[in-house]
Order: C-alpha cells, then structure tokens, then sequence
C-alpha cells in the first residue's frame, strides 16, 4: 500500500519543464533512494510533495488523502528535512525543539515530552540549553533533524541532510535513520553520496531532465547492465587522444574521466581489458587497471552519463 501515490505531475517555471509527467509511488514503512544529478528535478520534486510549491498538473495522494483538499492535515504528519540548515541560531537547541513542535500543533506536557525525548535520540540532551551557534557542523545537521522529528511524522523527507559533515557525524545521522525506520517511519532520502544509499535505500528511484528514468531495488537496477563490464584505468596523464583512442574500440558504450581515473563501458564479454591495456601502455604511466562487476553508480553513469557527486558532464 502506497503512503504516497504521484500521477502525472508537471511542473513548469516558465518554458522550461522541471518535472515532466512524474509517476511515483512510496509504499508504507520503506526508505526510498532519490538519486540525480544536479538540475534533475529532485528538489522540484520534494517541495511539490511536501506542499512548499503547487504544480501545474497532475495530483498527489498522501495517506490515501488528495493532497491539495487536505494540505494543512496532510503537512501536520509530514517530517521535512532541509539541505539548508533551518535553525533559529539565538534560541537553544530546546528552544528551537519547542518553536517547531508548536507549528505541528504540539504544546504543554507532551511538547515538553517529545522534545526531551527527540534530543536525546539524536545525541544531543547535554546540548539542550546551548546555542547552535556554538554546535559543530554535525551537531547543527542533528539538530536540524531533530526539528523535523519532533512532531514524531510518519513521513519524512530528507534533502541532503548529511552534506559537509565529518564521517563520525554522517554515520551517527545515518544510525538515526536506521532506527527510525524501524520504528515504522517512511523516509524519502536523497543525497549526492552514493554509499549512503547503498547502506539505507531498499529502493531506488534515479531522475534526470525531470524524468523518473529507473525504479527497483539496487540488485534489479544493476541487473539491467549486467550486459556491459567495466574497466577502470588509472594513468599518469589521460590525454584527449588517449580518451579517443579507448572511445573508438569495438563494443566501447562510455567513457569518463575522473582526474587521471579512466572509467571505460564496454559490452560484456568484448574482450576489450587487453586491448585497453595496450593501448593505455602507447601513452605510457600505467599506474592500475581492473575489471569490475557493475555497482550503482555504474547504473547512474550508464544512465545519466555523469558523475552523481559532482553532476559533471561525460568528457
């Protein structure tokens, strides 16, 4: 049973078509990957869901509700955390707690309550009465997650919510993660590090140009190009003519470059790790060179045809 359902939804600013006829459905209890590259639609996509921005056509059923006729009940249930660090830098930590717990209509004892309650699940009960001004970048991203938590939703939204922060921090936010969807929560998670996906996601939707262009599991998405194999090739100095040279091989569908990485596509079975190697030693500075059973980042690259870290173009 969907917790979400989205039918043909676009959305435009201008002449330009942000979301393009989105179909999209996040079933109960399940933490859904939203990958993409820059200017693919996901942030659209998160504020039409969440009710920040309307759209042009199409509709939107949350918890079986038409989201339009029933918004302000709909947003009461809904936990959205923000790539933008939304805190009140002059009120503490419980102040803040406080102030987002009464927008979701919280108030008295059980405010009270939850917010000591959602302190210490994030770690940060010793930080009650101090100012984020004072927390580290990971304790202001906790915090952060903390305020869309309060209200205990039974849906949550997360737009990137572990970006600049130490690992210590990142891991600890992903714990959190964890145990709230254990607890039942449905999470909608997108993020630029795909190893966080990789360890939360049970399902994975990938956008580009305001297109849904894959939906599955990690297994079923790698399966659809389980007939190319990939060559990662290391050199001193990955020149144009070298990148030329690989992209003119027989079976040769993709290759990137990522500093002196050489990332190469080929169909499977082409045989072409030895003619890779010889033409890699013409340009001499072999430094490595591996063949590698296909990731979801292969996925993404094979797809989009870029980088999801960086949103870079193919070279």
């Amino acid at each position: 049973m969907a917790i979400v359902h989205m039918k043909d939804i676009v959305k435009r600013y201008s002449s330009h078509i942000v979301l393009d006829n989105i179909d999209l459905d996040i079933a109960y209890g399940e933490i859904l990957g939203l990958l993409g590259p820059n200017g693919a639609g996901k942030t659209t996509l998160i504020h039409a869901l969440a009710g920040i921005h309307g759209f042009d056509s199409g509709a939107i059923e949350v918890f079986g509700k038409e989201q339009k006729a029933n918004l302000l009940e709909i947003k009461r249930q809904i936990g959205l955390v923000t790539q933008e660090i939304t805190l009140f830098t002059d009120l503490t930590a419980k102040e803040n707690l406080a102030f987002f717990g009464g927008v979701y209509g919280l108030k008295g004892e059980k405010l009270k309550k939850r917010i000591d309650e959602t302190l210490e699940f994030v770690g940060l009960s010793e930080h009650a009465r101090k100012l984020p001004a004072k927390f580290s970048g990971g304790m202001k991203r906790r915090l952060n997650i903390a305020c869309a938590l309060v209200h205990r939703p039974k849906f949550l939204i997360m737009d990137e919510p572990t970006v600049g922060i130490d690992p210590q921090s990142r891991n600890h936010i992903l714990e959190t993660i964890r145990q709230l969807n254990q607890q039942g929560t449905t999470i909608l998670y997108t993020t630029h590090y795909i190893e966080e996906i990789q360890n939360l996601a049970s399902r994975v939707v990938i956008m580009d140009q305001g297109h849904i262009i894959a939906n599955g599991t990690i297994d079923e998405l790698v399966k659809k190009i389980q007939y190319e194999e990939k060559i990662k090739l290391e050199v001193a100095a990955p020149t144009d003519d070298l990148l030329e040279r690989l992209r003119k091989l027989d079976g040769v569908k993709q290759v990137l470059k990522n500093e002196k990485e050489i990332h190469i596509i080929s169909q499977v079975e082409s045989g072409n790790l030895d003619r890779v190697l010889s033409i890699a030693r013409e340009f001499g500075g072999i430094h490595s060179i591996s063949a590698e059973k296909p990731t979801l980042e292969d996925v993404f690259l094979t797809l989009t045809g870029k980088r999801l870290r960086d949103g870079g173009e193919e070279e």
